[in-house]
């Protein structure tokens, strides 16, 4: 069994979130794919950010 090491998780972190902003820029929200962009491009340096950056995005939208 293949162990995750702090890097490949923090690949899988800007990867996920890059793919959830692309689907928002295919669903036509620009505003929430240049912000998830942004912490895709910030995940690198703070792991968990593009998750919980998502996160927040689907709350406000639920809330709305």
């Amino acid at each position: 069994m293949a162990t995750i090491d702090l890097q490949s998780a923090k690949r899988i972190g800007v990867v996920s979130t890059v793919v959830d902003a692309a689907f928002a820029f295919a669903r036509g929200r620009k505003k929430s794919g240049l912000v998830l962009l942004g912490a895709a491009a910030l995940s690198s340096r703070v792991p968990g950010l593009g998750a919980v950056v998502s996160l927040f995005l689907r709350v406000v939208r639920w809330v709305r």
